[in-house]
């Protein structure tokens, strides 16, 4: 089978082929650290952990390197506001940042690169860029010359003409547009305000713009083309368009073969943003209990090039859909030692790294034929229920019936085969202390729901509800059926 990925550039899906050989060099725009991560890096940072992971998983050996914005505006404003440096904000918000991406299971990056820390790579693009005459200083700033790059607007598909013509209304012009040859031009530097941080340049004090953070990082980590270059689709212009002419103009090279883009969020029909009260972080969201990996699933269950919408009935439909997903993963601690799998008392026991899947089989087949498919993770998902649900039936079949239809070395090949494919895409769930192992016998679970009828019987509802919370509370999901039956599953 061969990898096919939707390159953004050209606009069509096109056969995988690294630059070297069983390696790729992937670089991801990261996040300006003055605020909490909201659902849009969530929803994007999921997505290229498991374009990672899957990578990986294929055989090849991924560098993956993404950048933290950590001197900007919107840090300048935040520090004013506060009454601290920018760089307590920026140092704050790059923790948040760890904090959030390790309880959604992302794993991380190679390297982190920070604006701050690659002024010296950044100062030297830029004079590049002026000795090659595409920009130029204007009163301490530094300005690209767009017009001077024939290939301007091939990865958005935006003409200057019609941009162009769309702007011919403005009136007023501002301090920095009067500072430059065309109004399409754009900061590689800026002079410093009053009070503001700044670092010393050839231009004069000041910092970088943000565009050209990105030119520098790649170039000083991964080197000057990369394999792939990936982001949000609001990043397509003008920061990856801008890129692209930073990088291209300076080097004489491609900057990245393949732009891949995720869609955006939407909340309820609308668009995330904060003047619209609609927006959410993802702390806020985990800590008001939702579960981590239905928030990673209900991501993953849509392509990661088309919009998603976050709406309390897709959330709970996503929660529903990780009960089912999650019973399968336990199946092993659940049913292992009672189906005498010979590794159930190993200490690795269901560590993914020291299982073998058959990859000829036919789930592993379909579930590659899937990603292969430019990532097509919800296809992929669809083969992970299939083998979780064929794993209930039978952990249902020798709960009730003391027996199973399939034998226990084929159920032992699912299971692994299952929990595998769910750690490719950063889906994991293991046992809760005292409920799946070591908790109650059969017996015991047995005798306390007939301990239940019984007091059912005798109209004591409080002592019936309190054992049900009981069973509960040990993992034992009690399931009331017509004609006075309980059947009863582990969760």
């Amino acid at each position: 089978m061969t990898l096919t990925l939707y390159n953004s550039l050209t606009r069509r899906k096109e056969p995988f082929e690294p630059i070297e050989p069983g390696k790729v060099r992937m670089y991801c725009c990261g996040v300006t650290v003055y605020d909490y991560c909201h659902l849009g890096h969530a929803r994007s940072y999921i997505v290229w952990d498991t374009v990672r992971r899957y990578l990986q998983w294929r055989g090849f050996d991924v560098r993956y390197v993404q950048n933290f914005t950590d001197i900007d505006d919107k840090i300048l404003n935040r520090a004013r506001e506060q009454g601290v440096s920018p760089r307590e904000i920026a140092d704050r918000y790059t923790q948040t940042y760890f904090e959030d991406m390790a309880r959604l299971n992302i794993l991380e990056a190679d390297e982190y690169p920070r604006a701050t820390h690659t002024l010296d790579g950044i100062k030297r693009l830029i004079h590049e860029l002026e000795q090659k005459g595409f920009a130029y200083a204007a009163d301490g700033d530094v300005y690209y010359k767009v017009r001077q790059f024939s290939e301007y607007g091939k990865l958005s598909g935006r003409k200057l003409d019609d941009m162009q013509a769309g702007a011919s209304g403005r009136v007023e012009v501002s301090v920095e547009e009067q500072k430059k040859q065309d109004s399409f031009d754009f900061a590689l530097w800026k002079a410093a305000k009053p009070g503001e941080e700044f670092w010393e340049s050839p231009w004069g004090q000041g910092r970088p713009g943000w565009h050209i953070e990105c030119s520098a990082m790649v170039r000083e980590h991964l080197g000057d083309t990369i394999d792939i270059h990936v982001g949000g689709s609001d990043l397509v212009f003008p920061h990856h368009e801008n890129e692209i002419a930073q990088s291209e103009a300076a080097t004489g090279h491609s900057l990245a073969h393949y732009w891949l883009h995720n869609g955006m969020v939407n909340v309820g029909g609308e668009k995330m943003s904060k003047s619209l009260g609609n927006f959410t972080t993802i702390r806020q969201m985990l800590d008001h209990g939702l579960d981590p990996m239905v928030l990673r699933l209900f991501v993953l269950m849509a392509h990661y090039r088309k919009p998603i919408d976050f709406t309390d009935e897709a959330i709970a439909s996503a929660n529903n859909s990780w009960d089912t997903l999650k019973e399968g993963l336990l199946f092993g601690y659940q049913y292992g030692e009672q189906l005498d799998w010979p590794d159930r008392q190993d200490p690795d026991f269901g560590n993914s790294a020291n299982m073998r899947i058959d990859i000829q089989s036919d789930p592993v087949q379909r579930f590659q034929a899937a990603m292969d498919d430019d990532f097509n993770t919800p296809s992929g998902v669809a083969v992970l229920f299939e083998l979780a649900k064929a794993l209930i039936r039978e952990g249902n079949l020798l709960v009730h019936q003391g027996k199973t239809e399939v034998d226990a070395q084929t159920l032992r090949a699912q299971w692994q085969t299952l929990v595998c494919l769910a750690q490719v895409l950063g889906l994991e769930a293991a046992p809760e202390s005292g409920t799946v192992t070591g908790g109650l016998s059969d017996a015991e679970i047995e005798a306390l729901i007939q301990q239940r009828q019984e007091a059912r019987k005798a109209k004591n509802f409080a002592e019936s509800d309190r054992i049900r919370d009981e069973l509960k509370a040990q993992g034992i999901t009690l399931v009331d059926q017509p004609g006075g039956v309980t059947t009863w599953h582990r969760s």
